[in-house]
Formats: structure tokens, sequence, C-alpha cells
């Protein structure tokens, strides 16, 4: 019964669109803005992957309908991103054109179990550096991504967008180089102007059509987007190779583990800057897993939770999932009734939208917070950041995430350790043959040797009092390192006396052997005056026997 109210939580209801009545016109004008917006993007990221103009297109139309529908968020746009552009396109520059539709499918297949598994919570744990650095790394490869359509030059053969960046410019022909960046300065100068003119200006629109108009108009000789169909294709299952599966298998899990990242920090903060309601990060992916499925029976590439998309679409008074519907039908729209103008379209024009686009991903708000929080945070930003744009996506989130717990757990055990106390009320004889030690903070892997140390370094001593009532994180090699110490105390001639272990810990402590190695059971205590007073019986006892001796000696 559980199992079956779990997998309806995760389907569409009509509790998604309650307010509808209320805000259609909203989402009606909504969905038309961002329909305007997302069209050069799913243009350029289409062009930008290698799989086409068209693949870009019917990505934002096929899943941004089933995303919507299905998806855990009331106001998220979906379809080809940055991210997802920057590891496609050296798949099919390795594998070829047959491997978009199979990769796709594969990679939808992987966010959607990671739904039905429940597994949307898990973006939560990655530390905000690494987003901001993950973020900063993708916005360079972009940009670096749009240096040789900017140029009107082949792309470099390298799969690192730097190091393709570098080949395309050492390559250029200077002759043919003018035309290409007018385009490109034509359009950043345009998005760049329409946001102070007014803010619902469709910038990027405005670019890409007087960027056109002006290549049309001179004759311009620049590469143009080419033939569009003019119809949506009819799906179909692709060919499937299980040497091209296997192949793809690393790539699928990459993109996967990509849309998953993307599409809930976009849902996130969708959330938080709107007020239509929370998210569900498992309902999410699997909107996601099924709208990358769908767009590769069509054709198209993978796809992901927009945040830039997202943002205009609440800017523009969306209260419903209805005005990402309406997004993708006025693309639809395009593709029925437009695909000849857009064909005209400069591929340099496309990439002056990119550059721009990747310009404003970076922000140097966000920027100066980072760097002036924490040195730890600071390094861990720039090493994602850096690994992203060298080496790998994944490999930039794995190391960034490695080297923040690094970073934390090294706080962890500063802000740990022992302290030695004086014991509580006035002094009485034979106080300095007790010890009273104050664990604090953690006592786990990282900083267990460190307390071990200090306590086991005592000397002239009859009693150790450990306090754990101030100690908040414990496991199991702390606990042992107790165990082990008590046991070394104790085998010395030291009474040691355990006081406060919280319930929570009384398990682990039990388990491990921590008041096994007591001598005795009663040397377990709640509170700490009970605790010094026994030390104080067993110091005044130890003195006793020693004075008895002393005076057998002497007769």
């Amino acid at each position: 019964m559980s199992l079956l109210r779990s997998a309806r939580q995760l389907l569409p209801g009509t509790a998604d669109y309650a307010p509808l009545k209320r805000s259609w016109k909203n989402d009606l004008i909504a969905g038309i803005t961002v329909g305007i917006v997302a069209l050069p993007l799913a243009l350029a990221f289409g062009v930008s992957s290698g799989a086409g103009a068209a693949a870009g297109l019917i990505t934002a139309i096929v899943a941004g309908v089933v995303a919507a529908v299905f998806g855990g968020s009331n106001v998220q746009v979906s379809g080809p991103t940055g991210a997802m552009v920057v590891v496609l396109a050296p798949v099919i520059a390795l594998h070829g054109m047959q491997s978009l539709a199979l990769v796709t499918i594969m990679a939808g297949v992987i966010v959607l179990a990671a739904g039905a598994l429940k597994l949307g919570r898990a973006v939560g744990y990655i530390p905000w550096p690494v987003i901001e650095g993950f973020t900063l790394g993708i916005a360079i490869i972009i940009f670096l991504q749009q240096v040789p359509a900017a140029f009107g030059v082949p792309a470099g053969d390298s799969t690192n967008a730097a190091v393709a960046a570098f080949q395309s410019l050492r390559n250029t022909d200077f002759s043919t180089l003018f035309w290409p960046l007018v385009l490109v300065l034509i359009v950043a100068a345009i998005m760049l102007a329409a946001p102070k003119i007014h803010p619902q200006l469709p910038g990027s629109i405005i670019g890409i059509i007087v960027a056109t108009l002006v290549a049309g108009l001179a004759g311009l000789p620049v590469t143009r987007i080419g033939d569009l169909p003019s119809s949506l294709p009819a799906p179909s299952v692709p060919y499937f190779d299980p040497g091209l599966v296997t192949a793809l298998l690393g790539p699928a899990l990459t993109i996967a583990a990509l849309a998953a990242i993307e599409s809930l920090l976009s849902a996130r903060v969708a959330a938080s800057i709107s007020d239509t309601g929370p998210y569900d990060p498992d309902r999410e992916l699997v909107g996601q897993g099924l709208a990358s499925v769908a767009s590769g029976f069509f054709g198209g590439m993978p796809a992901t939770g927009a945040i830039a998309r997202t943002a205009v679409n609440i800017r523009a008074g969306a209260k419903t999932r209805a005005s990402t519907i309406v997004h993708a039908l006025v693309l639809l729209g395009v593709v029925y009734l437009a695909t000849g103008p857009v064909g005209q379209i400069p591929l340099a024009a496309l990439s002056g939208v990119l550059m721009v686009t990747a310009f404003r991903m970076i922000s140097p708000a966000t920027l100066r917070s980072v760097i002036g929080s924490t040195r730890a945070d600071t390094v861990t930003f720039f090493v994602t950041a850096v690994i992203t744009v060298s080496f790998d996506l994944i490999q930039a989130v794995e190391i960034g995430i490695v080297v923040a717990a690094f970073f934390a757990l090294r706080s962890l055990v500063k802000a740990s350790g022992v302290h030695r106390e004086e014991l509580p009320g006035p002094a009485q004889d034979g106080d300095e043959q007790i010890a009273l030690f104050r664990l604090d903070g953690a006592l786990f892997f990282g900083a267990s040797e460190r307390v071990l140390e200090r306590v086991s370094a005592i000397r002239s001593v009859h009693v150790v009092i450990i306090r754990m009532s101030q100690l908040q994180i414990l496991d199991a090699t702390g606990a042992r390192v107790i165990a082990e110490l008590v046991t070394a105390l104790e085998r010395r001639g030291i009474t040691v006396l355990i006081k406060g272990i919280q319930e929570r810990h009384l398990k682990l402590a039990t388990h491990v052997g921590v008041l096994e190695s007591l001598r005795h059971h009663k040397h377990l205590f709640a509170e700490l005056e009970p605790a010094v007073e026994h030390a104080r019986s067993h110091v005044s006892r130890a003195r006793q026997q020693t004075t008895t001796a002393r005076t057998r000696g002497m007769s």
C-alpha cells in the first residue's frame, strides 16, 4: 500500500493546475515570453553540441512539455542547456550522430530510476562553493566553445574546449574574420542594452533579428543555420548496438548526473524566489528522466531544468506549469510556421547569444561572496572551476566535494578537543591526584588520536574523570579510542570514571566496549558531583593504604 502511495506521489494530479482558473492569463503571457527567450537558446545549444539546431528545437518542445507535466516544480522550464552541451559535444564528435538518440534515452532512464529510488534530495549534500565553481567552469567552457563560430573558422580537433579554442584561433583565416565578429558584437550589444531600456525586452531575439537582417541585406559571407524541419518528426526507436551501448554507458552516467544536479538546483532556486509552492525533488527527477527519454525518441538531446529560462518564467508572472506548456507550444509554432526565416540566422549570431549567456552565468556578487567567505571555500571554489574546465565535469564535482569534505573535517577536528578542568567546589586535600578531562565537539576518526595522546600523557594521578556530556559527535573509531584509553590507564593503576554519556551515544559505547573497559560498572556516572565524590574516596582510600603500608614497614 505504501509503495502504491509513493508511486502516486511521483505522478501528475489535478492539484498541479488548481490555481489555473485565477492565473491563466499570467501563465499565458509568461509562456509566450519564455518561449521567445528560449528560441535562440534552443537553436544555439543545438548547434554548439554538434546535434544541430533542429535537435535543440525538438528538445525544447518535447522535453519541455513532458517535464512540465511530470516534473516536480510548478514553474521549472526544461530544455537544452549549456552544461549538457559541454558533455554532449565530445560524445557526438567521437561516436557520431547515431549516438545522440541512444545516449539521450540511456541518460533519461538513469535519471528516471534515480527519481523512482527517491534519490532526489542527494543534491542537498553538494556544498555551495562546489556548485558555484562548477557553474563558473561551465560558463567558461560555453564561452570557449563559441570561439570557432564567432571567428568563422572550423572547430579544433580537441575535446577540451580550451584546447579546441586555441586550435581554432591558431588556424584562423583573417580574411574571413571581420564579418562574423561584427555579427557577434551586434548581438552582444543589443542583449546587454535591452534590459537597461526595459526589463521585459527579449534582447536575444532582437539581436538575432537585427544580425540576420544585416547579414541578409548586406549579403555577408557567413555560415547560416540552414534547413530546418517544417514539422515535428515522428518518434522512432534508435538502432540498438550492444557495442555502442557499452561505449556510451560512461557518458550516459555523466549526462544523467548533470541532468539531475542542474535540474534539482534550478528547481530549488525557483522554489526560493517564487510563491508557487515547494518542489518535489524525486518527482522532478522522474519528470526530467521521462523528458530525456521522449526527446531521444524524437531525435532530440538530453534535457535539464534551465535556471535562466525558469527565472524569466517566474518574473513574467507564471503560477502553474501551464506556462511551461505554452512555452513549448510557442516553439512548436515556430517549427510549423517559421522554419524558413529561422534557417537564415547566422551561426555567429547564435554564438553571440551564448557568449553573453555565459557571461551572465558568472555573478560578480556571487564571486565576491565566495572569495570573501573563508579560505577553504575559496580553494574549493577555484579547484572545482579549474577541474571543470581542464578535465571532466563529474570529476570536478566529485573532487570539489572531497576538497570541501577535507576542509570540513579539518575544521571539525580544530573545534574538537580535550580540556583539563579544575574540580568543582572548594579544593580538598588530595585533589591534585584527580584529573578531570572534558571532551568537546566531535570524537571521530579524524580527532580521536589527539585525545588519546593528551589523556594518556597524564602522570602522578590516581583517578581520571572523563566528561562526555559536551561531546556532540561520536563514531565507532572515537568510541574505540575511549575504550583503549580506559584500558591503558587502568593497566597503569589509574582508576577511570566516565561521566555523562549521552543517550544517543550509549548504545555505540556499549557495543564497542567502553563500559566493559571500566573497572566497575559503578564507575559510570550521570552527574559530575557524585563522580568527583567517588574519585575523592578512591584517593582517600589509596592514601590510607599507603600510610598503613609505611607503618608496617617501620614496625
